[in-house]
């Protein structure tokens, strides 16, 4: 039965069903409120604490802060910029991806611009009923300007706003709003639950312990905080240091330590956190907290957890008191036990430079970087953690993440593909397994690019590849293009997050490895009796040679895997020149084989 005698509608009439919805929640009820202070009790994905929100009804602003588990942070919106206060407690601006529309989305729903008669400048169309969990719903599409597409469902019984649909970086959030009672005469939903369509069980559900309407609050409460960090130190006094790295497949590999611990393995990722993998954890003797969702590179997700942890280093430069992330990477994909992350929280504590020609990577006091000689500067602005560059791909405005931790070269994601109709242009190439991240296995038709301009800095031709993936960071809009290792180790590569700058020195000489493919064909893995086979792509030499998914290689040429290492293997088969021969010896179903690959160029 509706509520406060909103009328019966059309279902599939917007004026309509905004009219009952605004009738259904108070109505006049609502004017002269100014602030809307509620505040919440979190359960959800392994974790307990409280959230927050403070919302400017006037002008939009918001801040929505949380304490969860060992986490606090907050985001918010000052009218006009978005910002994230992250959980080690470093402050940005963002800009990036679609943060900023994301911001305006939430500060239109807030105030019900859609009550307005102009509808507060958004499209809206309707998608009629709908029927869910034996409800009806009365779906519209709202789009506000400068923000992105949502689905609003209102209940076709109470006409109150039941559930959001949006898309959220590489996820599809639903929230759904229930348990509405009175606060001062307007309807507010006691009950919010979110689900990332990763699965029930990973549904965070907050319940209200407090709501009040209050009068206007100065500017100064949605503004972007200041950051007060004293968790961090270079040890000795020095002003920066030093340390070597190991380049395998693109990948920057260090030396780290975790509460004093002997040296580990960790991958350099400014597309990541901080992160240790679950045996990591279990070595250092720390309980990871809850099971949250991650996802990345590849259409699955991935379930991690949280470690309070003393200290984390890279030689002399640490981290003291940090929240890392517990996720499992896949050393299959790589061939090297990749025990850790070092990642976002470094970078934004020190100037990084990463030297690419010395393989040398270096932590400086911010206080003692000069950046005279450091390079040609470019601007970028955060997505999150993420840094992204506005930029061109080929005469095609674009937005590029920086992305140390990918092995890739160029990847162009795949709604920035078919916008541009760059597939149609590219006839020489080969579509194949191209990379393997926390989101699984991903896909990409490779080719020889074209001019990639970054700021004011070219780069000619690097190898670039289309991706194909449905899901993950490749296959959704709101992420950026990629820019990785292969074309990041072009240069000596400094970050000074601060200031939202990266310079770009180029190295002189020969690049080793430069913009080369795999001259095969397929794609292979580390497993414990060889190499296996997980991907060949059609009319290439591995699939002429009758090498196919599933394949155990367990000698190359008559040395056994076991005496070779998978990524020097994988360089070999992208440098190796065409018409070279390998004799590779297989197992297919406990039988086996020997079989001739004959390298050639893909593209």
């Amino acid at each position: 039965m509706a509520l406060y005698g909103a009328p019966s509608y059309a279902a599939d009439d917007v004026n309509a069903v905004l009219s009952a919805n605004r009738a259904a929640m108070g109505g006049d009820a609502w004017n002269g409120k100014m602030t809307l202070d509620s505040h919440y009790r979190y359960v959800g994905q392994g974790l307990t604490g409280s959230t927050a929100s403070l919302v400017d009804l006037q002008r939009g602003a918001f801040v929505d802060s949380y304490r969860i588990g060992p986490t606090t942070g907050a985001n918010g919106y000052d009218g006009l910029r978005a910002w994230e206060k992250e959980s080690s407690g470093t402050v940005t601006d963002q800009a990036g991806g679609d943060t900023l529309q994301l911001a305006i989305n939430e500060s239109y729903r807030d105030r019900n611009l859609w009550w307005r008669s102009d509808r507060g400048n958004a499209s809206i169309q309707s998608q009629g009923r709908k029927t869910a969990d034996n409800q009806a719903f009365d779906v519209l599409t709202v789009t506000p300007r400068d923000g992105k597409p949502f689905e609003a469902w209102f209940s076709a019984d109470t006409h109150r706003l039941a559930r959001t649909v949006e898309a959220q970086v590489t996820q599809t959030i639903t929230t759904f709003f229930s348990d509405y009672a009175e606060i001062d005469g307007v309807p507010v939903a006691h009950t919010l639950v979110v689900d990332d369509g990763s699965g029930v069980a990973n549904r965070q559900t907050m319940s209200l312990t407090s709501a009040h309407f209050e009068p206007a609050r100065t500017a100064s409460a949605y503004a972007r905080p200041a950051a007060e960090l004293h968790d961090y130190s270079l040890a000795g006094g020095v002003s920066e240091t030093t340390v070597p790295f190991q380049l395998i497949n693109n990948h920057i590999y260090v030396q780290a330590s975790v509460n004093g611990s002997k040296p580990l393995t960790f991958i350099v990722d400014t597309g990541g956190h901080d992160i240790v993998t679950p045996v990591t954890a279990k070595l250092l003797g720390v309980k990871p907290q809850g099971s949250q969702t991650s996802t990345g590179a590849g259409d699955n997700v991935a379930q991690s957890g949280l470690v309070d942890v003393d200290s984390i280093s890279v030689g002399a430069a640490t981290l003291n008191r940090q929240t890392l992330t517990v996720l499992q990477f896949s050393n299959a994909a790589e061939g090297i036990d990749e025990q850790g992350m070092i990642g976002y929280e470094f970078f934004a504590r020190f100037i990084t430079r990463v030297d690419y020609d010395k393989q040398q990577i270096t932590f400086i006091d911010k206080k003692h970087f000069d950046p005279k000689d450091a390079g040609t500067p470019v601007s970028f602005r955060f997505y999150h953690q993420f840094p992204e560059v506005l930029g061109f791909y080929d005469g095609i405005p674009g937005r590029f993440g920086i992305d140390t931790g990918a092995r890739n070269a160029l990847s162009l994601t795949r709604p920035f593909t078919e916008q541009g109709h760059l597939r149609e242009r590219e006839t020489k190439g080969v579509e194949a397994l191209t990379g393997w991240g926390v989101g699984g296995p991903t896909r990409g038709y490779v080719f020889q690019g074209k001019h990639l301009k970054l700021g004011d800095v070219d780069i000619a031709g690097p190898l670039t590849q289309f991706s194909v993936d449905k899901g993950g960071a490749g296959g959704v809009d709101a992420f950026p293009n990629n820019v990785g290792g292969g074309v990041l180790k072009r240069f000596v590569v400094t970050f000074d997050y601060d200031h939202q700058l990266m310079y770009l020195k180029p190295i002189a000489g020969k690049v080793d490895d430069l913009d080369t493919f795999d001259r095969s064909g397929m794609w292979i893995n580390q497993s414990t009796q060889g190499f296996k086979i997980v991907d060949v792509s059609k009319g290439t030499p591995a699939a002429e040679a009758g090498l196919q998914a599933d394949d155990i290689i367990t000698a190359v040429d008559g040395a056994p895997v076991a005496s070779i290492k998978l990524y020097d293997l994988r360089k070999a088969l992208r440098n190796d020149a065409p018409g070279t021969t390998l004799r590779l010896t297989v197992s297919r179903k406990n039988a086996s084989r020997d079989l001739r690959l004959t390298l050639r160029d893909l593209i």
